[in-house]
């Protein structure tokens, strides 16, 4: 490998030249209270931090930021710190997936911009960890992911408690009456008791995982608890590690191939992964040049079974998974399922990174031979289509009921989130076990931004029976937190005029997961009727970001990129006069 010298780097654009322009450039730095002997002569690295007060998750990105200055400076670089847009969940409504291309943009526009010839990324939050990389990936610097690593575990009287798959739990059974409002109250306190993100395998762990399989962070990162001391001694190891990586010139393009995007599905489907990754993949990967599919992520999940046992789809929780020996002790129960010699950012293979990887607890990370969820049981994700979906719609079985994976029944369909909230708990509602529950309108098009509204609940009366699962179908899409049997991502979506939107209340719905099948039966005469009579019913944006997105978002099975960023030529470097 050739070692770049200090004139071929970006940032001596700004710095090094004789000229008003780069004497502005050094004059302002200083201004800044920065020697000369600091700044010059050194790469420069952009630490890019999704820190905000509104993102418990990442509460504590400003103390690795130092962490991250540390390293940088260790190894002789000039470390800058650039705020990015926190895309936190739960406060962010109405859902951190509409901004998740304008953290790319933002990612992207940042490192092009700026005299930056690096940078590590600090996220970990569901969006930031594929908005991050989407534009980093595009602008095809050196980069390091740095993961702000799951919250510490929970318990509520002696019971194990996951970040948002038991608040989806308690809430039902507090609205079957079998929580006290003072239990309730109880829980707020004491479910969550730590910055960093979920503790399940919910999309946060499912897609840092995903990239540090695909070697896009230090080897194991991902699993490290966010509290933990090794997390800002990882966080220090970024620092250092980029200066390298920027004299030896690693950009994403010299790692990401689409052998790399395979390890990362077997990780996915091995850990239980959210169906939220399906989404993300296809768009990281179309910023990469690489072609891949649902039907590329269903052929991986119908050979690799679920190892890690780990909520929603097993019994523990992310502090479990990194004491029982983390991601490093996942892949190397599936080296036989791998490209071993894909390099990574830490300048060595997969292979070498997993020598000697060892699993302290067998429970919590199975072997193939004793999956936590065998594949005849369920998986992590299975691919749909029908006259219903025909571009696909995606299901996390290894979380359902295994009794309605075939099921047909009526169709009970709401057309908003609003409608169906005030309907659903009427003790007079026509609705049974065996009726199927669709909310529409809910894709990137019509809510706009494709939220997280698809594990519709159940409807109270039911609740009170006891039941506490049923099959519900959405465009949009589902915590990754969450459980049951959900259809998802439903594509096209309703409001551009997919079959969803000309489904009907009493209209029977076939579901056949093993047939890979989504179907409404309704003949074709009567769909095409009804098509000509189609109107939307979403609402459509006229201004804001919202009509942005509205305008040039991709469909789900597309990754919901914008058109004028999933592909095209690369763009110029910025003019300096």
């Amino acid at each position: 490998m050739t070692r770049r010298t200090l004139e071929s780097l970006r940032s001596q654009r700004w710095y090094a030249a004789d000229d008003m322009r780069a004497f502005a450039h050094r004059q302002r730095t200083q201004q800044m209270g920065m020697r000369r002997e600091e700044f010059m002569g050194k790469p420069v690295v952009a630490i890019l931090n999704t820190w905000s007060d509104m993102s418990p998750c990442h509460a504590h990105l400003r103390e690795r930021a130092q962490a991250v200055k540390r390293g940088v400076w260790q190894a002789g670089g000039y470390p800058v710190e650039l705020p990015a847009l926190s895309v936190g969940e739960v406060m962010v409504k109405p859902t951190t997936m509409l901004y998740r291309n304008f953290l790319a943009m933002e990612a992207e526009e940042l490192l092009r911009s700026h005299p930056v010839d690096g940078a590590v990324l600090l996220g970990g939050c569901d969006k930031s960890t594929p908005g991050l990389l989407m534009g980093a990936i595009s602008m095809d610097l050196p980069v390091i992911f740095c993961p702000a690593g799951p919250m510490s575990n929970g318990q509520w009287r002696g019971v194990k408690t996951g970040a948002g798959t038991h608040t989806k739990k308690y809430w039902d059974e507090y609205r079957a009456g079998r929580l006290s409002a003072q239990d309730w109250v109880d829980l707020e306190s004491r479910m969550t008791r730590s910055a960093g993100t979920c503790n399940t395998m919910g999309t946060a762990s499912t897609m840092t995982s995903i990239v540090d399989a695909m070697g896009l962070t230090l080897f194991g990162a991902s699993s490290i608890p966010a509290v933990d001391s090794g997390h800002s001694r990882m966080a220090a190891a970024c620092g250092e590690r980029i200066v390298a990586m920027i004299w030896d010139d690693v950009r994403p393009s010299t790692i990401l191939s689409r052998e790399t995007f395979q390890n990362g599905l077997v990780a996915y489907m091995a850990m239980g992964g959210s169906t939220n990754a399906a989404v993300h993949l296809v768009a990281m990967a179309r910023r990469a040049g690489v072609d891949l599919t649902l039907d590329d992520m269903a052929e991986v999940s119908a050979r690799i079974p679920v190892l890690a046992n780990l909520f929603p789809s097993g019994d523990y929780l992310m502090e479990d998974f990194w004491f029982a020996g983390g991601l490093p002790a996942l892949l190397a129960k599936l080296e036989a399922h791998l490209d071993l010699s894909r390099p990574t950012i830490e300048g060595r293979t997969l292979g070498q990174a997993l020598a000697g990887a060892q699993c302290w607890n067998h429970d919590v990370i199975r072997d193939l031979e004793n999956p936590a969820v065998p594949l005849e049981k369920g998986r992590t994700l299975a691919v749909l289509r029908g006259n219903l979906a025909p571009d696909g719609a995606v299901m996390k079985t290894s979380a359902a009921n295994p009794k309605f994976l075939r099921h047909e029944g009526p169709a009970l369909v709401f057309d908003s989130p609003g409608e169906m909230n005030k309907t659903l708990d009427d003790p007079d509602l026509d609705v049974s076990e065996d009726t199927i529950l669709v909310l529409r309108n809910a894709g990137p098009v019509g809510a706009p931004g494709m939220p997280e509204w698809g594990n519709l609940p159940i409807p109270k009366k039911l609740l009170a029976a006891g039941i506490r699962d049923m099959v519900r179908i959405c465009d949009g899409r589902m915590s990754g937190t969450h459980y049951g049997t959900c259809v998802l991502h439903v594509s096209p979506e309703a409001a551009i005029g997919g079959p969803l939107g000309l489904l009907r209340t009493g209209d029977i719905v076939v579901l056949d997961v093993a047939a890979g099948r989504i179907d409404m039966k309704v003949d074709e005469a009567e769909i095409a009727r009804r098509r000509a009579e189609w109107t939307p019913t979403a609402y459509r944006y006229d201004r804001s970001f919202a009509a942005l997105y509205q305008r040039h978002v991709s469909q789900a099975h597309e990754g919901c990129d914008f058109d004028f960023l999933a592909a095209g030529p690369s763009v110029p470097e910025p003019p300096i006069y």
